[in-house]
């Protein structure tokens, strides 16, 4: 079932068509029914695995997307459908159908699973980060690779959080993309 899926997306993401920074991402749980492929872009990347869809316009591709041809491409915009409240997606999910094993691999969503542990990323007060997030600097960081060291109060907009570490959340400081550790920033 193995396919090369940058030449079957044609170089863009499989749901909004972006061509900026794309990963090739693998639908949980794996089946050996369907092929768990999709080639996402960094923002789809991003976004759609945040438990709170933010800008629900972005997801307008999703109406194009629910109807491709490759069930992983059709599962992945279904999973993000049901995050948002809008009477456009709620239309859209009455349109589809699913068979039965589709489904059954649509529903088993692991971000929804009671047994899939989540990385939970806080702050230095301990509060919760999540994507989307302004945090500001607790301490006057060096930026390594860069010319200057990143000021005491600098706000970070627009965080991202690192899916593996709990740690390291990544910012832009002066138009320069840096892991920070969460250690150093208060939502």
């Amino acid at each position: 079932m193995s396919h090369n899926y940058l030449e079957r997306s044609g170089n863009s993401c499989e749901l909004c068509k972006s061509q900026l920074e794309l990963k090739i991402v693998h639908l949980e749980p794996e089946t050996k029914v369907f092929d768990s492929g999709i080639v996402l872009c960094e923002k789809c990347n991003n976004t759609a695995f945040t438990e709170e869809i933010l800008d629900v316009q972005h997801w307008r591709c999703l109406n194009e997307s629910i109807w491709s041809e490759y069930d992983a491409v059709k599962v992945f915009s279904w999973r993000i459908l049901n995050k948002i409240d809008q009477d456009w997606s709620r239309e859209l999910l009455e349109m589809i159908y699913f068979d039965d094993e589709l489904q059954k691999w649509a529903d088993a969503d692991p971000q929804t699973s009671n047994h899939i542990e989540q990385v939970i990323h806080l702050d230095s007060n301990g509060a919760v980060l999540q994507n989307g997030d302004t945090v500001t600097l607790i301490k006057e960081l060096d930026v390594k690779g860069a010319n200057f060291s990143a000021k005491r109060g600098t706000a970070v907009r627009n965080i991202r959080l690192v899916h593996d570490n709990p740690e390291q959340i990544e910012g832009k400081i002066e138009g320069q993309s840096i892991v920070i550790l969460t250690k150093f920033v208060k939502k």
